[in-house]
């Protein structure tokens, strides 16, 4: 048996557990550190990255949920480590107020279990989905987790907001705690016996972990799906910081024209969520490999269209080509999502979630450098170049150079089934 449509909607909701936890993290508490505290934005900077950097984990929590033959275990307890590291990253906030130091090493603690957290739980959720999802739902319940993800971020995000006004450290420790103990008991209750569910899976290979990353990184495919997961990440992920100020400097935006733009964008990249899902499962149309390449090549076109528009300035039909950039970043996630699931399974058995967590350490790794490297190089060039637009749009057309890499290892990696060698157990 595979996992039914209701199974898939109950692993949903742990992704949606997953999302609503660290939303809180990177901008609730990110904004008190700034605002509130008034400390340097490189603070919640930092810790953000390391929450990233601690993903690097993630290959060793797939091996492990491959190897233990529960995935249940691993989910549910990722889960609970990441909502205690969100509880103490927001105790950390009124010790920073009184002791930076001591708030300090508590924040560092915190996003480190945030990390540690993200990354068992969140692997395993996948390497289930992986496993246990039909080939034909693939695309479908990539769709299904990953916009109720969105929808937990931005539920999240706004019911916390407007409950937290008069702010008081009170307050927020009690927002925090409901959140973060309803993640736990949400995430228990829609996993529950979903595993029980679907078919029995091999016998667990206990080889050491080094062993079993060697073999998996020694498969071509998976190798070279990391690298892609890498290039796609990081072009997807470069215009996260600069998108508003590059509105702003060049257009003319105010601080709400910029915000709005940037909820426009998320827009778009619900409706390419959306539409792959509908159009791979549903009606059958395309090969994820397709939706993936439409959507890399769509991605690049939007960022030179954003390029181009520079030296309009204001007046520049920006909005329609950033809705377009969402709508085709969208499309190619869930598509790649969904490739990533079937890729899980070729090669040696009983190694979905160790290449699951290949692929999410590389992801992880990319959303820290990819936001970080399209930030300094606009202050390189705007430095260097002393214009604004030019500097923005050398970056946009790098970004889309990347976009265009990761399309050509796409049409090699991901190949149809009636062509082209397949991976064999020990290859």
């Amino acid at each position: 048996m595979t996992l039914s449509w209701l199974s898939i909607v109950r692993l949903g909701l742990v992704q949606m557990c997953l999302g609503a936890v660290v939303v809180l993290t990177t901008s609730t508490l990110n904004r008190l550190m700034v605002v509130e505290l008034a400390l340097p934005a490189l603070l919640p900077g930092f810790l953000v990255a390391l929450h990233y950097g601690i993903q690097i984990t993630r290959p060793n929590w797939g091996y492990r949920s491959d190897t233990s033959g529960n995935r249940t275990r691993w989910i549910i307890g990722g889960m609970a480590i990441l909502s205690s590291g969100a509880f103490t990253a927001a105790l950390a906030i009124p010790v920073l107020e009184n002791n930076f130091a001591a708030g300090l090493a508590l924040s560092v603690l915190a996003y480190a279990m945030i990390g540690l957290g993200a990354g068992a739980s969140g692997t395993s959720l996948l390497a289930l989905l992986a496993t246990a999802t039909a080939p034909r739902r693939r695309a479908a319940a990539a769709t299904i987790t990953w916009l109720m993800m969105i929808f937990g971020i931005a539920a999240t995000a706004g019911t916390v907001g407007a409950n937290l006004d008069p702010y008081s450290h009170a307050l927020l420790m009690r927002i925090v705690a409901i959140v973060t103990i309803g993640a736990v008991v949400v995430t228990s209750l829609a996993i529950w016996r979903v595993e029980h569910g679907v078919d029995a899976q091999p016998e667990p290979d206990r080889m050491p972990f080094m062993q079993g990353l060697k073999e998996v990184w020694a498969e071509p495919k998976a190798r070279m799906f990391t690298l892609f997961v890498f290039l796609s990440m990081t072009a997807y992920f470069m215009q996260e910081l600069i998108l508003e100020p590059y509105a702003g400097l060049v257009f003319g935006f105010t601080p709400g024209q910029s915000t709005s733009l940037s909820g426009a964008q998320n827009g778009g990249v619900f409706v390419g969520m959306l539409i792959v899902g509908i159009a791979a499962t549903g009606l059958r149309l395309g090969t994820l490999r397709a939706w993936v390449v439409a959507g890399c090549l769509g991605s690049a076109a939007s960022l030179c269209a954003l390029t181009l528009i520079g030296p309009m300035g204001p007046g520049a039909p920006l909005l329609p080509i950033v809705v377009a950039l969402g709508f085709f970043n969208g499309m190619f996630a869930v598509a790649a999502i969904g490739s990533m699931m079937a890729l899980a399974g070729e090669g040696r058995g009983a190694r979905e979630g160790t290449r699951m967590g290949l692929w999410g350490a590389a992801q992880a790794i990319a959303a820290g450098f990819g936001g970080l490297l399209g930030a300094a190089s606009v202050d390189a060039l705007r430095a260097l170049l002393g214009e604004d637009a030019p500097a923005f749009g050398t970056v946009f057309v790098a970004e889309a150079a990347l976009f265009l890499a990761a399309t050509f290892m796409a049409t090699r990696i991901m190949e149809n089934r009636r062509g082209g060698a397949q991976l064999v157990p020990g290859e």
